[in-house]
C-alpha cells in the first residue's frame, strides 16, 4: 500500500494530526475554528463516530485542503460513507493533483457503486504518477549545496522503466480498491482508465490479475496474452494465463502455460506449476512438485508453507496440523499459522482445544476473526453472553473495527435461531454509519434468513435500485427468489446479468444451477453446479450438486460429493442440512 493512501488502514488514533490554529489567534480564512476541530477530535475519542465524521465534513466544507484531508480519514475510518463522500470531494477540489486525495475519493466512490466518479480519480492518479516517473530523478534535496556547474543534469527515466514504475503505483492502488470494494467493480473502474492507454507489460498484468479477482477469466487471458506480446517469456503474465485457464475449466492448457514458465524459471515457474496443480485437485502431484522446488533456492519456509496450506484445503488435517506445528518450532510460526491450528481443531469437533488456539489469538493481528470463530462455538454450546461479550469487549477497545464487529454479531445471531436479535443490531447500526451498503446487504440477508422472504426481496430491489448493475446484488436477489420459487424465470435473468460481469464467479454459478434445478432442467443444473463446485470448493454448492444428482436418480455419486465436500468442509451447516433431510439414517 503506498505511503500517501495507508490512510485507509490507519485507525482512529493514528490518523494524521488535527488540523488546528494558534490559540491565541483566531482562525485564519479556510482553517477550521480550533473550538470546532476540538469538538470533532472529542467525539471521535469517546467512540462517536457519527458525530466526528459529521462534525469534520462541517469543518471541511469550508476549510482547507489539510482540514478535508482530516475530515476524509476520520469518515472513511468510521465508515460513515456520506461524510468521507463530501470530505473526500472538498479534499479532491483543492488539491486535485493529491495522489491519496484521488485514491480515497475513488475508494469511497466505489463503496457507493459511482464508477464514473471513481475513474475519474484513477485517471488523475495515473496521469500524476505518469508524471513523476518520467521526470528526471532528484539529485539533491532544497536546501543543500548546488551541485558543481559541469555535472550534467539528471536524465528522465527510459520510458520502459517509467512505465514500469508507474504500473506498480497503480497495482499499489488497484490492491487498496479491491480491499475496499467489490473485484468487479475495481475492474471496471480501472480498465476504463488504464487499457486505451496502456503501454507496458506490467500494466496489462495487472488488468488480468484484477480480471481474475472479478472472475472473468477469458478477459484476464485476453490482459495476460497483450502482457506477453511485450515479452512471452514474462513470468507475472504466464501465471495469469495459467490460472485463467484454470477458471474457464481448460485444465490442460494450464498445465502447459504453468510447464513453459517453470522452463523459464524452474523456482517461480516451479511454485507457478504447483498452483495449477491444486487448483485442478491434483493435490499428490502438486505435493510432488513443491517437494521437488527444494534445493532450487525456494524458501523451505515457504515451501512448507504451502505443502501445510495443500493439506489444509485438501481435508488432510493430520498432515496440516504436523506441517503447521513444525513450522511454528521452527520460529517461523506467525498469527495466521496459529489460525489455521484453532480452524483443524474446530473442524475436528475438539472445541475445547480450538477455543484455547482462538483465545491465545484475541489480542493478535487477527483478532476479530479468532474471536468470531470463537465467539460461533460458544454459541453452539448456549455460552450466548460469554459469546457476544468476547465481541463487545474487543469493539469497545477498537472504534475502527465496530462494524465489522457489528456485522459478525448480526450473522452470529441469525445463525443461531434469533435473527430479530440480529437485524435490530443492524437497524442500530445504520443509525450509526447511514447508507452503508454492507449493512443494507446484510439485513436483506437476514431478512431472507430469518424467513421474512418477501420482505427480503423488496429489501434487495430497493439497494438495486441504486446500484442497478451491482453483480452481487443481482446474484443475491435472483438466488433467493429461485431458493423460494418466485418468479423464477426474472430470478435466471438476473442471475444471468450477473454472469455477464463475473462469468466464471462460483457463486452466481450455483444461482445459476439451482434456478434450472428449479426450472425442472436437471442436466443442465448438474453440469453447472459441478463447474461452480470446482471453482470454488464450497460446501453449500456441493449440497446443490449432490441434490440435483439425487433427484436425477444418481444417489451414488451424490454421497461421492457429498463425502468429498465434508472432508474439506466438515462444518458445513448448508451441507449437513441437505445430507440430513435426503439421508435421515445417515451418520
Amino acid at each position: 500500500m503506498p505511503a500517501g493512501v495507508a490512510a485507509l488502514a490507519v485507525l482512529l488514533a493514528a490518523c494524521a494530526a488535527t488540523p488546528s490554529t494558534n490559540p491565541q489567534e483566531p482562525a485564519a480564512a479556510g482553517q477550521p475554528s480550533k473550538a470546532g476541530a476540538e469538538a470533532a477530535e472529542a467525539a471521535l475519542k469517546r467512540g462517536d463516530c457519527r458525530e466526528a465524521s459529521e462534525a469534520y465534513a462541517r469543518l471541511a466544507a469550508k476549510g482547507d485542503a489539510a482540514t478535508a484531508r482530516r475530515a476524509t480519514q476520520v469518515a472513511v475510518a468510521c465508515e460513515h460513507l456520506p461524510a468521507a463522500w463530501q470530505s473526500a470531494t472538498r479534499w479532491r477540489t483543492l488539491a486535485p493533483d493529491d495522489r491519496e486525495a484521488n485514491a480515497l475519493y475513488a475508494a469511497v466512490a466505489l463503496k457507493l457503486y459511482r464508477t464514473a466518479d471513481a475513474r475519474g480519480a484513477i485517471a488523475d492518479f495515473w496521469r500524476v504518477e505518469g508524471q513523476k516517473n518520467a521526470a528526471p530523478a532528484q539529485t539533491r534535496s532544497p536546501g543543500t549545496a548546488a551541485s558543481p556547474p559541469a555535472a550534467p543534469a539528471p536524465a528522465p527515466l527510459a520510458p520502459t522503466k517509467a512505465a514500469a514504475r508507474t504500473a506498480r503505483s497503480m497495482a499499489e492502488l488497484s490492491a487498496l480498491l479491491v480491499e475496499e470494494s467489490e473485484a468487479s467493480a475495481v475492474l471496471i473502474a480501472m480498465s476504463g482508465v488504464l487499457e486505451p492507454a496502456a503501454n507496458s507489460p506490467e500494466t496489462f498484468t495487472l488488468l488480468g490479475e484484477l480480471a481474475l479477482s472479478a472472475y472473468d477469466g477469458e478477459r484476464a487471458a485476453g490482459y495476460a496474452h497483450k502482457a506477453l506480446g511485450y515479452d512471452p517469456k514474462d513470468l507475472a503474465a504466464l501465471r495469469v494465463l495459467a490460472r485463467a485457464y484454470v477458471m474457464r475449466g481448460d485444465g490442460s492448457r494450464a498445465l502447459a502455460t504453468a510447464r513453459l514458465a517453470k522452463s523459464n524459471d524452474p523456482r517461480v515457474g516451479g511454485l507457478a506449476l504447483a498452483e495449477v496443480l491444486a487448483s485442478l485437485d491434483r493435490s499428490e502431484e502438486a505435493h510432488q512438485e513443491l517437494e521437488r522446488l527444494r534445493g532450487s533456492g525456494t524458501s523451505q519456509v515457504e515451501i512448507d508453507r504451502r505443502l501445510a496450506l495443500l493439506a489444509f484445503n485438501s481435508g488432510d488435517y493430520k498432515e496440516a496440523r504436523q506441517r503447521f506445528n513444525d513450522l511454528l518450532s521452527t520460529g517461523d510460526g506467525n498469527d495466521a499459522i496459529q489460525l489455521y491450528l484453532a480452524d483443524i481443531a474446530a473442524r475436528e469437533g475438539d472445541t475445547d482445544t480450538a477455543l484455547a488456539g482462538y483465545r491465545r489469538l484475541y489480542d493478535s493481528s487477527v483478532a476479530v476473526t479468532a474471536r468470531s470463530r470463537a465467539a460461533a462455538l460458544l454459541l453452539e454450546r448456549n455460552s450466548r453472553v460469554e459469546a457476544l461479550a468476547l465481541l463487545d469487549d474487543y469493539a469497545a477497545d477498537h472504534p475502527e473495527d465496530e462494524l465489522d464487529i457489528t456485522l459478525v454479531k448480526a450473522h452470529l445471531l441469525a445463525d443461531n435461531g434469533d435473527g430479530d436479535g440480529g437485524l435490530a443490531l443492524l437497524s442500530s447500526a445504520l443509525e450509526r454509519h447511514p447508507q452503508h451498503p454492507s449493512i443494507e446487504y446484510d439485513r436483506a440477508v437476514i431478512l431472507e434468513q430469518s424467513g421474512h422472504v418477501r420482505e427480503s426481496v423488496e429489501a434487495l430491489r430497493h439497494i438495486l435500485e441504486k446500484r442497478p448493475e451491482d453483480p452481487t446484488l443481482l446474484n443475491a436477489l435472483g438466488y433467493t427468489m429461485a431458493d423460494h420459487s418466485l418468479e423464477l424465470t426474472n430470478a435466471e435473468a438476473l442471475i444471468r446479468r450477473a454472469l455477464t460481469v463475473m462469468p466464471d464467479n462460483p457463486a452466481a454459478l450455483d444461482s445459476l444451477g439451482w434456478v434450472r434445478f428449479r426450472s425442472g432442467d436437471l442436466t443442465s443444473a448438474s453440469s453447472t453446479l459441478e463447474r461452480a463446485y470446482s471453482l470454488g470448493h464450497d460446501g453449500e454448492i456441493a449440497a446443490h450438486w449432490g441434490e440435483v444428482l439425487w433427484a436425477s436418480g444418481r444417489q451414488s455419486e451424490a454421497r461421492q460429493v457429498w463425502a468429498a465436500a465434508l472432508a474439506r468442509d466438515p462444518e458445513s451447516k448448508p451441507l449437513k442440512a441437505t445430507i440430513k433431510r435426503l439421508l435421515p439414517d445417515a451418520k
